[in-house]
């Protein structure tokens, strides 16, 4: 497909603000004047515009502070939350949008200050905090809780699981916490954890869990490894959908599920990480087995041979295999009234090869992609769409971001 990809970093540095304001009140005119001149032409010059096939994009820099950042929540209020992988959970109040430019918030105006309480994380490898996840009826007093899935260490500091947990916030600040599930075999290995929430239409909560670098664990019936869990709000394990498989076990065969997002219909899809390529997007059915790693389209890190076959009876094939080694992780439905070309597509963020990628969806089909962002701003973690309709981004960095996508042209 023929596009045009421009990057648009509207990046406002506050350490630079206060260093002019300091220089000028001190008497330092003539250094202070040239700071802020040298600063205007480089935020100038990052003014660029975004040409995706359909619309004049721009990615506005919102908080450019954060250590490795996973998810992202928004409150009833449009303040955010946000988790980030070393165990620390931040309130970001964000501003509001400009009277005079409404699709322009105020980075000025951010405030983002840790919350006391969170439990201690076992943040090893790719351990840490993951996912969060307010209860869909948040704000009502009788349910203000924070789901948050976590790598929950062990008796052994060097085993741990992937848990579901839940903290009481009341706004301002966290409250009792309740481990509610902890899946059945701990790993030694500090990889593939998965942790990816998603509340569905029932109002249950589906919990994507990784295979924990043991392939074989994935098709184990008996094993949360490797699966899609469902739970009820309490954190009970549901009728497991695949046939004599532990309670709770919604889908099977999976590596190391990062991405969850439903449709305005019901439908389920999730990205996952391949092994060196073979990183996929699918149509999550109940019951399902998506086969790794008997199949896979994959192939091994040191000899680059396929991992297993490439289709096989009764097991589900992706519905997209993503190019190169894309590394998913956060996946988005788009149905933002900006958004109107978009209206269903699937937005998927990529870490190694920090891409943002739409996919257009026509019939749960991926009939097409596009590229949207590739290397500019670093490793996509999470991928969400805000209450104003715009497109918000994580990026797994030290220091990460927080961005807002948005049409500039509207």
């Amino acid at each position: 497909m023929a596009m045009r990809l421009v990057l648009s970093l509207q990046v406002r540095s506050l350490q630079v603000r206060s260093l002019r304001t300091t220089m000028t009140l001190i008497g330092i005119v003539t250094l202070g004047l040239s700071s802020m001149a040298c600063a205007a032409n480089e935020e100038a010059d990052s003014e660029e515009t975004v040409l995706s096939e359909d619309y004049r994009l721009s990615i506005e820099t919102i908080e450019d502070g954060l250590s490795h950042p996973w998810s992202l929540a928004f409150l009833p209020d449009e303040r955010m939350l946000i988790s980030e992988r070393g165990g620390r959970l931040l309130l970001l109040d964000s501003g509001q949008p400009d009277s005079a430019q409404s699709d322009s918030l105020q980075p000025d105006s951010v405030q983002l200050r840790p919350l006391a309480g969170m439990p201690q994380v076992s943040a090893r490898g790719q351990g840490g905090l993951f996912d969060i996840a307010l209860h869909p009826n948040f704000g009502d007093g009788e349910h203000d809780w924070l789901y948050f899935s976590w790598a929950r260490p062990g008796s052994d500091s060097n085993r741990d699981a992937t848990a579901l947990s839940r903290i009481w916030f009341d706004g301002q600040q966290l409250g009792r916490i309740e481990h509610l599930f902890i899946h059945n075999r701990p790993a030694d290995s500090s990889r593939h954890y998965g942790g990816r929430l998603l509340w569905l239409s029932d109002s249950t909560l589906l919990m994507s869990i990784g295979e924990r670098g043991e392939r074989d664990r994935a098709q184990h019936t008996q094993d949360h490894a490797g699966s899609l869990v469902r739970l009820d709000e309490d954190g009970n394990l549901l009728p497991a959908a695949v046939t004599g498989a532990a309670d709770g076990i919604h889908s099977m065969g999976h590596r190391n599920p990062q991405g969850l997002a439903m449709a305005a219909d019901g439908t389920l899809w999730s990205t996952e990480h391949g092994p060196r390529t073979g990183d996929e997007l699918n149509l999550i059915t109940a019951g399902a087995n998506y086969g790794w790693p008997e199949v896979s389209l994959g192939r091994e890190y040191v000899s680059f041979l396929p991992v297993g076959d490439s289709s096989a009876p009764g097991m589900q094939d992706p519905a997209h295999v993503f190019e190169g080694r894309f590394a998913p992780s956060g996946l988005a439905v788009v149905a933002s009234p900006l958004f109107p070309a978009w209206q269903g597509d699937l937005l998927a963020g990529g870490l190694s090869s920090e891409q943002l990628v739409r996919l257009d969806i026509d019939a749960q089909r991926v009939k097409g992609q596009e590229v949207l962002i590739d290397g500019q701003v670093g490793r996509i973690r999470d991928v969400r769409q805000g209450p104003d309709g715009a497109i918000y981004l994580l990026t797994d960095e030290d220091p990460g971001k927080l961005l807002r996508l948005f049409p500039s042209d509207i």
